[in-house]
């Protein structure tokens, strides 16, 4: 197995970085030997066809947290953790994207500059939860992907995840937003991976009853996409590890979202179930990143309460104990 390296091939490997924020379409970047990914098949590859296992963490909501993503941090997670990709996370709802789209929008794409220079693929998480219906937000998606898009054709770092949770409604309506919004994606943005979320809160129908033959038999009709997963090791056991281990055999998926405690992203870790999940996704190729990149007073944020802005990032003594853990099992 082959993993995708953390050091920039040829561009910007340090200096820092202003804050985020400007309305001008990025310059083009080249982020890795790598390159421009791919799907193939069921696996998620790089631009010489060969499959990749991308490992990193999410952001929490940047709308609560922005401040644990800085200089200092995103420098500790590209170097001493060793992580090769990031995933913004930005709810739309909750005090998100629709109270401010320029603002928000803007503050993506500066993440994405900064993920760029330090040699991280980035995944622009559009974190709608609730409602749970992916229509609901459709015409925001369109002008916000199409923007973040435009700006940042040029990169080969991106990976787009069009639906965080979708809950409440059938795939079969999950499907048919994927398919209105793929196409004003594609419009501007041929190249890069999406990632399409599923069923009941990412989890292939498994939290409503289901499983991951919904999406086997009735595929999104686009290419060059992936089926996400969600999984809270306390919460979800061997049903969910389960229906992951079949669906990887059959769909292209990537876990953008897992923790080691309860599906709250609270109470106790179980990491020896985290750890089967883990195992699973090293042997079948599963990108993943963790839940949450951030100071959050919950167990499954990986800083102790008070880190953020000052760090230090990388002391055992700022990290709890699902911090340490991830941070392992990213290095």
């Amino acid at each position: 197995m082959r993993r995708v390296g953390v050091l920039v091939a040829g561009v910007l490997v340090a200096g820092v970085l202003s804050s985020p924020v400007t309305s001008a379409v990025s310059q083009p970047a080249q982020v890795r030997a790598e390159g421009q990914l791919r799907v193939c098949g069921v696996k998620l590859c790089d631009s010489s066809g060969s499959p990749v296992q991308l490992r990193g963490m999410s952001t929490h909501g940047l709308q609560w947290y922005s401040q644990c993503v800085n200089d200092a941090s995103l420098d500790a997670l590209s170097g001493d953790w060793g992580a090769d990709v990031l995933r913004i996370s930005m709810y739309v709802q909750e005090d998100g994207y629709e109270t401010d789209p320029a603002g928000f929008t803007d503050r993506v794409s500066g993440i994405i500059d900064e993920a760029t220079a330090r040699g991280m693929y980035a995944i622009v998480d559009w974190h709608m939860l609730d409602p749970g219906d992916p229509y609901y937000n459709l015409e925001r998606a369109k002008t916000f992907f199409t923007e973040i898009a435009r700006r940042h054709n040029g990169n080969t770092n991106l990976l787009y995840e069009i639906a965080n949770e979708p809950n409440g409604v059938p795939w079969s309506r999950i499907k048919s937003y994927a398919e209105e919004l793929i196409p004003v994606i594609r419009a501007v943005d041929p190249e890069t991976p999406i990632l399409v979320g599923t069923r009941a809160w990412s989890s292939l129908g498994v939290s409503d009853g289901a499983d991951e033959s919904e999406v086997v038999n009735n595929p999104v009709n686009a290419s060059n996409i992936m089926y996400t997963f969600h999984f809270y090791a306390a919460s979800h056991r061997d049903e969910y590890l389960g229906a992951l281990s079949r669906a990887a055999d059959r769909l292209p998926m990537f876990v953008t979202e897992f923790g080691t405690q309860t599906y709250s992203g609270d109470g106790a870790n179980d990491f020896a179930m985290a750890q089967r999940f883990l195992d699973l996704m090293a042997d079948k190729q599963i990108s993943w990143t963790n839940w949450n990149f951030s100071d959050d007073f919950r167990s499954g944020a990986v800083f102790e309460t008070g880190t953020c802005p000052g760090g230090p990032y990388t002391t055992p003594e700022r990290l709890k104990p699902a911090g340490e853990w991830i941070r392992d099992r990213i290095r």
